[in-house]
């Protein structure tokens, strides 16, 4: 049985689909939609270690875990995990080194590394979805609040309203999604945004400190309109972070 309390963990995900979003060019391809699937084992690797990246759990430079832990805390084969890796290796997202004080390791040059993979297609795609799902999750959640849900949310609210710094402020973003997950899904969704949360961070154009500043303004909101149970404006607010995370600053 899978670790749950690793640092990667178990991801039962379902085969689904989302809209790709409208780029104006045809109605062909406003019309065109690309799959929110299952993961393949080593996407799933792939995807775990860069949302623990985007977390700070693991750094430019930390060694990972053995093969066989990461193998425990995802469920699957320890030849998966290595093929998974190597795999990362070629692509310059992680090091290789041998002897005594060996291992496998984040790359000390990560996030110029991962600018190569972004894929804006299959970022709409999967932002689109993960708006959806949140939505869902507000809507399950009305009249259902148990006591005291918010209070880690407005926590990452206000630090991020005391940050500056840009790492720090996709951290707490990041956190922020994977907490409201939790909160408002009752252990049954956590596990899918995370895999939505991973894939993003290898696929879509980070936000600029500004977005994120501006995004979390509805964080607060969305908070607020929970509380009071205002359905209604809690969805708003989920669809205007959305809006605010991924459209340019003016």
């Amino acid at each position: 049985m899978a670790n749950t309390a690793g640092k990667f963990g178990p991801y039962p995900a379902p085969v689904l689909t989302a809209p790709v979003r409208s780029t104006g060019t045809s109605s062909s391809t406003a019309a065109a939609r690309l799959p929110v699937r299952q993961q393949t084992g080593a996407e799933l690797i792939r995807s775990r270690i860069a949302l623990r990246v985007r977390l700070g759990v693991l750094a430019s430079g930390e060694r990972l875990p053995d093969t066989g832990v990461i193998a425990e805390e995802l469920g699957m084969s320890e030849m998966t995990v290595r093929r998974a890796l190597e795999t990362m290796c070629q692509d310059g997202l992680l090091d290789r080194r041998r002897g005594r004080v060996g291992g496998t390791f984040v790359a000390t040059n990560w996030d110029a590394v991962i600018e190569a993979f972004r894929d804006a297609d299959q970022a709409a795609s999967l932002e689109d979805f993960h708006l959806l799902l949140e939505c869902g999750l507000v809507a399950r959640s009305a009249g259902e609040l148990p006591p005291d849900w918010a209070s880690g949310l407005q926590a990452v609210v206000e630090e991020m309203n005391a940050t500056v710094d840009h790492a720090e402020l996709l951290r707490l973003e990041t956190c922020f999604h994977l907490g409201l997950a939790e909160a408002l899904g009752n252990g049954m969704a956590g596990e899918e945004v995370a895999d939505l949360l991973g894939r993003l961070c290898l696929l879509a154009t980070v936000p600029d400190a500004g977005r994120l500043q501006e995004a979390n303004k509805h964080h607060a909101d969305l908070l607020t309109a929970l509380e009071l149970g205002r359905l209604d404006a809690a969805v708003g607010a989920v669809k205007a972070h959305c809006l605010a995370a991924t459209s340019p600053t003016s």
